[in-house]
């Protein structure tokens, strides 16, 4: 759903991505010494690869408003 500027909505995404968070948490809690969820692991990779796509999309969006039509480097 496009927000108000008739922009991408971040609220989808963002909603999962809190979610997820709240599972990876929830399952490092939890697990036993040594074991490996191999559902959970997955699930983080298949999100993780999401999130970078994402990422890249997102900031070539912004970047169409820039004035050199690049998004800036990070300062970190």
């Amino acid at each position: 759903m496009p927000d108000e500027q008739g922009g991408p909505s971040l609220e989808p995404t963002l909603a999962e991505w809190l979610k997820a968070r709240e599972e990876t948490a929830r399952h490092l809690a939890a697990r036993a010494v040594g074991t490996v969820n191999e559902t959970w692991v997955q699930r983080l990779a298949d999100l993780l690869a999401t999130e970078r796509s994402w990422q890249d999309q997102y900031t070539d969006l912004v970047a169409l408003g820039s004035r050199d039509g690049r998004f800036p480097t990070s300062n970190r």
